[in-house]
């Protein structure tokens, strides 16, 4: 336990901790300016129960149908040993898999403990790492340090040896059609995969070996066509894990964080819920839509200021200093006096609003509308 484990149980009030699976961690490393998203991870506070609460459900989320479905295919997949996956890359992967041991940890002595989950899977890793058996290792659970908290992963992914290299195997409901998938959904599966291909790494560099033993070629399980038949797809996720680990660098470390919350601040539902959620610094940006279940409130938290951030991250960064429109208005038309530290921007807002003004003259005098 870290000094501020106890500060993070109280945000979380009486609730039960929420696990980061690999989605989560993706998408806090695409907005690692946010105090508001890096404490309620933290802590484990469900962000969704939050917003709902607020008013503010979230705009996303897999439906029951999808769900059932990609539950379905992943026990079909992983039946008896993972036998079908087996078959599948030594068919498809072109994969000399000779000998094959199977370790399910998702249920270490009928318990769920994630302290004990994550002693076996390190016991279990190790001896592989040494040369004795474990071929597939079935939801092994990781740890991954989130500015500067121990944060868990419980991944539905098989972590797969083969000629003395782990690959990470993810197992995913949408179809490829053709032999093309959807972008959008590839990419997305491409940085969760990095992010257990990270935590796998650290294990193994903890446990006193070359991190490089798991490969960053991870193999993608998808239904082939129309169909329930599985394919795979090998996917190179070098870029993703070099964003990933950069963003996480980049994390501020919660310890500070929680070191300038004010006294008694938590996170559990109640009348006081929107004015604690306020106490806490956010950074929405619009992309924030489609990652974060805090979004929809941020949002119109940060319209009701006028926060440069709902015109865009890039606007944001570019009006860098500037936290309102209305006062990069008002350093356009010069009626805020800007200090020395914004003197180069107000001079480009300045040349802005000239030009803009300029181009509607030129325009009314043209008959143009």
């Amino acid at each position: 336990m870290t000094d501020t484990a106890p500060a993070l149980d109280r945000l979380r009030g009486d609730a039960p901790p929420r696990n980061h699976d690999a989605r989560t961690i993706a998408a806090l490393t695409a907005n690692p300016g946010c105090a508001r998203r890096g404490l309620m991870d933290a802590a484990g506070v469900d962000k969704d129960a939050v917003a709902r609460h607020l008013g503010f459900p979230a705009p996303f989320g897999q439906s029951q149908f999808a769900i059932t479905r990609g539950n379905g295919f992943e026990q079909q997949v992983k039946e008896n040993g993972c036998a079908e996956l087996l078959t599948l890359l030594r068919e498809r992967a072109g994969l000399d898999v000779a000998e094959v041991a199977y370790d399910d940890l998702e249920v270490v002595a009928g318990g769920e403990g994630r302290e004990l989950r994550h002693a076996r899977t390190r016991a279990l890793l190790g001896r592989a790492l040494d040369g004795d058996a474990g071929t597939l290792f079935d939801h092994p659970l990781l740890k991954l340090d989130i500015a500067g908290q121990p944060a868990y992963l419980e991944p539905d992914v098989i972590a797969f040896q083969l000629a003395g290299r782990f690959h990470v195997v993810e197992i995913k409901s949408f179809a490829v059609i053709d032999g093309q998938a959807e972008p959008e959904q590839v990419a997305a599966a491409a940085r969760q995969a990095a992010v257990y291909v990270l935590a796998l790494r650290r294990l193994v560099a903890e446990l006193g070996h070359d991190p490089a033993r798991v490969s960053h070629e991870v193999f993608l399980v998808c239904p082939e066509n129309f169909s329930n038949r599985p394919t795979a797809t090998a996917l190179d996720v070098r870029p993703q894990l070099a964003t990933v680990e950069r963003q996480l660098a980049r994390l501020t470390r919660v310890d500070r964080l929680v070191e300038a919350l004010p006294d008694g601040l938590t996170f559990a539902l109640g009348e006081e819920l929107p004015e604690t959620v306020r106490a806490v610094e956010a950074r929405y940006a619009p992309e924030c839509m489609a990652s974060c279940e805090m979004a929809i409130f941020c949002r119109d938290e940060a319209r009701a200021c006028g926060a440069t951030g709902v015109l865009g991250r890039s606007v944001r960064d570019d009006l860098g200093g500037v936290d309102s429109v209305a006062a990069a208005l008002e350093l356009a038309d010069g009626t805020r006096e800007a200090p020395p530290e914004l003197a180069e921007l107000a001079g480009q807002l300045r040349t802005a609003a000239r030009l803009r003004a300029e181009a509607l003259q030129l325009a009314a005098a043209g008959g143009v509308a």
